[in-house]
């Protein structure tokens, strides 16, 4: 049995009245249109409530089910601890959840708790499911730093495994939408906001779920979303299936949005398996890019195949650029995948004889040395996007004045703590975020005095 149906919901503590206290009336029509909610899911009788939350433990690289028996939790810390909750895991759900995901090498399961307790993302759903409808065991699912593209796997996995198990199972994306819509909001104001929230309002309205994985990761993070990784997995969980989707509410008085919308799918539909065709559009373009590359990144790409493919380094080929083989010059070697850094290693100065040979190693050291990541693997190399950035000399500057986050990178030192940060990156908008950024990459503490310098690149795609 497939999913029954899915819903976007938020999750403003404040609109539990023990939590706002009076305040909660701003939002009246997201309560109304929560108890709806409510009484849909109680109308369809659910073994199982999945229920994704941004507030449960979440990892860059690993999507996290709660694990054990069940979990409690209360409002204590928005001060109303007599609000509680005891809810009962489907543990054999969340078994063969992890069973398709360690037969597809998938980075999910159960691993790693820090806190068993639920978390207001969960709980404000339950606070009014609990009203309607006291049966049904949950899942508790988090998100993750992965690409869009996995989230919306991982939704495939989910009904996958209701499928196999025949649960009647309905699924609760939670998230709150922009942070920043109002001046007057927890985040203050930013244009990406309301852009955000129309968005997402059109999109989730129409179903239109492909739309979905096309959001600009940098787009999202300026408008300070919380939920967009919600919907998504939600979304992977009705691939491939005709869907009736309907907008309930949407407010943003608070200066956060808040939308609710239900879906309900009506049958299979082959037109709606929507990451294939992301991936087969990703794979074209990432192939007409390598194709049209120039002789830097085809040099890189050939570095970084031949590393994962065979474990291989490659020596420098004939036919190069004099530039590439009579000049020294530090060089950073940059991957992307489905828009998402994949890894990212470089050399200020440069180290080896040449810049094909700083290029060679740096390639293999991006891959498979970046600390942040895990070696790319070879069924990535299809959508896997390369840059290589040729840095200019270092020069000393007295003042953040004499940066510009777009034509200059930054090196930020202090002793021999030292951080460096590329110019031009996406989300990397003012000079005081392209210093804080390279400090923190340094170890570099706030209260410690330091020294800049700039650098200008040439950046070949």
């Amino acid at each position: 049995m497939s999913i029954l149906a899915a819903f976007m919901v938020p999750h403003p503590p404040m609109i539990v009245p023990d939590v706002g206290r009076g305040s909660e009336k701003q939002i009246l029509d997201t309560t109304k249109a929560y108890e709806r909610v409510a009484e849909e899911v109680a109308a369809l009788r659910p073994g199982t409530i999945i229920l994704i939350s941004p507030h449960s433990e979440m990892y860059a690289d690993y999507f996290h089910i709660s694990p054990g028996k069940g979990a409690t939790g209360s409002f204590r810390r928005f001060r109303a601890p007599n609000v509680r909750f005891s809810e009962t895991y489907d543990m054999e759900l969340v078994r063969h959840i992890c069973k398709i995901a360690d037969t597809e090498g998938f980075p999910a399961g159960t691993l790693g708790e820090r806190d068993a307790s639920l978390d207001h993302g969960t709980m404000v759903p339950l606070w009014f499911l609990r009203q309607k409808y006291a049966n049904g065991k949950i899942v508790r699912i988090g998100l993750s730093g992965l690409p869009l593209a996995d989230h919306y796997r991982f939704g495939q996995m989910l009904s996958q495994a209701v499928e196999e198990t025949g649960r009647r199972a309905v699924l609760i994306a939670s998230g709150d939408l922009s942070h920043k819509l109002q001046s007057y909001g927890p985040y203050g104001f930013a244009k990406e906001g309301p852009e955000y929230d129309r968005k997402i309002m059109n999109v989730c309205g129409r179903a239109a779920f492909d739309e979905l994985l096309a959001f600009d990761e940098a787009f999202c993070e300026k408008a300070a979303e919380c939920g967009h990784r919600s919907f998504v997995i939600m979304a992977g969980a009705l691939d491939g299936l005709s869907v009736k989707a309907m907008v309930l509410s949407h407010q943003d008085v608070t200066g956060v949005g808040y939308g609710i919308c239900t879906f309900y799918p009506e049958g299979k539909d082959e037109s709606r398996h929507f990451l294939q065709k992301y991936k087969e559009k990703m794979e074209r373009e990432c192939a007409k890019k390598a194709e049209s590359g120039d002789a830097f990144v085809k040099l890189a790409r050939a570095s970084v195949e031949a590393w994962v493919l065979r474990k291989e380094r490659i020596s420098v080929p004939d036919g190069l650029p004099e530039e590439m083989l009579g000049r020294r010059a530090g060089t950073f070697v940059s991957l992307h995948r489905y828009g998402r850094l994949r890894g990212c290693i470089g050399t200020i100065l440069p180290t080896q004889r040449n810049i094909a040979e700083e290029i060679l190693q740096n390639a293999v050291s991006a891959c498979s040395r970046d600390p942040r990541f895990n070696p790319v693997t070879a069924d990535e190399l299809s959508g896997l996007e390369i840059s290589v950035d040729v840095l200019g000399e270092l020069e000393p500057i007295d003042s953040p004045d004499e940066l510009d986050v777009k034509r200059y990178g930054v090196v930020v030192s202090h002793g021999r703590k030292r951080g460096l940060l590329l110019p031009n990156l996406d989300g990397v908008d003012t000079v005081e975020d392209q210093i804080r950024i390279a400090r923190q990459k340094g170890g570099i503490r706030e209260e410690e005095p330091y020294r800049l310098q700039r650098f200008e690149v040439v950046r070949h795609v």
